[in-house]
C-alpha cells in the first residue's frame, strides 16, 4: 500500500527521513513538481489522486477545510502514527510498518492557549533524571524522539489535537484556554472542543488536569479541575513561596510540579528554580538610565498579553501592542487597560482599530506604524520605576518574519540607548 504526505513541513519531512525517504508529498506552496536530496517527490496539491494512496500522513497545520484533506480517505496524524499505530488499518503493508514494533513510551501531553512551551520545558527539566524527552510542537517531531525513552513530554497544539483520532496521553495537562486560531478552527467553540478532545479517548487510571468550569466530554480518566494556584498548592501538596516565578510563570511552575508529584511523588523546587526561561517571554532588560524594558514578543494573543499586564500591575505600564490579531476581539484587552495605570502605544496592521477602541474607553493611546517609532516615543516618556512592556497580543507576520525577530528589534533599540 502506498502512502503519501500532506504538507512539506518539519513534521512530515522528519517522518520521511526516519524511514529512508523516497515518498510523495503534496504541498500547496508547490507549483511545479521537484525532488529533494532524500529522493522525496514534492507535487502541487492539484496532482493528488486519492485512488493512488492507502494512507495520507498530515502536517499538523493543514487546515480542516483544505480541499486536499477533503479528498483524503485515510488521513493520519503524527500522534496517531507513533502513539496508536495498531489502530491504523493497513499500516503493516506500508514502508512504515516498523512503527508497529517500536516501544511505546508513556506520554504527557501539554496543551492550552499560552505557556505550553514553558510548562513542557519545565516538566522535561524536572524529569530529566527519569529519562524524559520533550518534543511535539516544542520543535522536535515525534519521529526524532527515541522510542526507547520511558517518557515523552509533548507540547501539543490545537492543530495536532484536531487531526488526532486514536492516540491519548497517559497524563493530559491543559493550561487555561482563551480564544485563539479562530480563523483556522472556524470558531471559539471548535477550538475549545479540540483542546478537550483527548479526554474522550483516555482510560481509567489516567489523569487529566484541566481548568475548572469547562464544558468537557465524558471521560474514563480521573479528571481534576483546577480553579487557581491555591487549589494546585493544596491538592498536590505544593508551596508556591518556594518558587522564584510570578504571575503566569508561577502557575506554569506549579503545574509542572503537579505532574512531577503525580508521576513520581516528589516536588524538586531547587531544580525547577534553576530552570532558564526562553527568550521573548517577559524578558527583562534595564537600559543605561536604569529603566525597565520587558520583551514579551512571544505574547501573540490576547490572553498572553493579559498575563503580562498582571505581572506588572503594581507599576505604571507603557504597553506596546498590535500586529496581526487574526480577527480576535481586542476589546477585553482595552477594558483591562482601563483598570490599570497604562499608556498604550499601538503598532502593526491593527493599530487603527486598537487606537479607536482605546479612545472609546478613555485609555491614553499613542498610535504608530512601526515598533521603532513606538519605542522612540515611549523612551521620551519612560521614567524609572515604570515599565516599558512589549506584549503585542497579536502575531508578528504583518511586519516581521517571526515574534523572535520582533523581540530582537525591541532589544536592539533598548541596547542602543546605552550609546546616549
Amino acid at each position: 500500500m502506498k502512502i503519501c504526505f500532506f504538507g512539506y513541513g518539519k513534521t512530515t519531512r522528519a517522518i520521511a527521513e526516519r524511514f529512508g525517504g523516497g515518498f510523495d508529498f503534496f504541498d500547496d506552496r508547490c507549483t511545479q513538481a521537484w525532488e529533494d536530496e532524500s529522493g522525496n517527490r514534492i507535487f502541487p496539491t492539484s496532482d493528488f489522486d486519492p485512488d493512488a494512496y492507502g494512507l495520507e500522513i498530515l502536517t499538523p497545520s493543514i487546515r480542516p477545510d483544505s480541499p486536499l484533506l477533503e479528498q483524503a480517505r485515510h488521513p493520519v496524524s503524527e500522534y496517531d502514527l507513533f502513539l496508536a499505530p495498531e489502530r491504523i488499518v493497513g499500516l503493516e503493508a506500508t514502508p512504515l510498518r516498523e512503527i508497529l514494533e517500536l516501544p511505546r513510551p508513556r506520554s504527557v501531553w501539554v496543551s492550552g492557549t499560552n505557556g505550553k512551551t514553558t510548562t513542557t520545558q519545565m516538566i522535561a527539566h524536572l524529569l530529566e533524571d527519569r529519562g524524559a524527552l520533550s518534543g511535539g510542537n516544542i520543535g522536535t517531531p515525534l519521529a526524532e524522539l527515541d522510542p526507547r525513552a520511558p517518557l515523552w513530554i509533548l507540547e501539543t497544539s490545537s492543530y495536532t489535537l484536531h487531526h488526532t483520532r486514536f492516540a491519548a496521553p497517559d497524563l493530559y495537562l491543559l493550561l487555561p484556554v482563551t480564544p485563539d486560531h479562530i480563523d483556522w478552527h472556524g470558531g471559539a467553540q471548535a477550538y475549545t472542543s479540540d483542546k478537550l478532545s483527548p479526554l474522550a479517548r483516555m482510560r481509567e487510571g489516567e489523569l487529566a488536569l484541566i481548568p475548572a468550569g469547562m464544558k468537557r466530554p465524558e471521560s474514563a480518566a480521573w479528571v481534576v479541575e483546577y480553579p487557581d494556584d491555591t487549589f494546585l498548592e493544596e491538592f498536590f501538596d505544593l508551596d508556591a513561596s518556594r518558587l522564584r516565578y510570578r504571575a503566569a510563570f508561577l502557575q506554569d511552575a506549579l503545574l509542572a510540579l503537579a505532574v512531577e508529584r503525580t508521576l513520581f511523588d516528589r516536588a524538586d523546587y531547587d531544580r525547577l528554580n534553576a530552570f532558564t526561561l526562553d527568550r521573548h517571554r517577559q524578558e527583562e532588560i534595564t537600559d543605561a538610565l536604569g529603566r525597565l524594558w520587558v520583551n514579551d514578543s512571544k505574547a501573540t494573543n490576547l490572553d498572553a498579553a493579559l498575563q503580562a499586564l498582571e505581572a506588572y500591575r503594581e507599576h505604571k505600564i507603557h504597553l506596546i501592542a498590535g500586529g496581526d490579531d487574526k480577527g480576535v476581539d481586542m476589546e477585553p484587552l482595552i477594558r483591562r487597560l482601563k483598570t490599570l495605570d497604562v499608556e498604550l502605544y499601538t503598532i502593526g496592521s491593527n493599530s487603527e482599530r486598537l487606537e479607536e477602541l482605546a479612545r472609546k474607553h478613555g485609555v491614553v493611546v499613542h498610535a504608530f506604524t512601526t515598533l521603532r517609532e513606538a519605542q522612540e516615543a515611549l523612551s521620551r516618556r519612560l521614567r524609572r520605576g515604570e515599565v516599558a512592556l512589549l506584549s503585542p497580543a497579536a502575531a508578528s507576520l504583518d511586519q516581521f518574519r517571526s515574534y523572535a525577530q520582533r523581540g530582537e528589534e525591541f532589544i536592539e533599540f533598548v541596547e542602543s540607548l546605552r550609546d546616549f
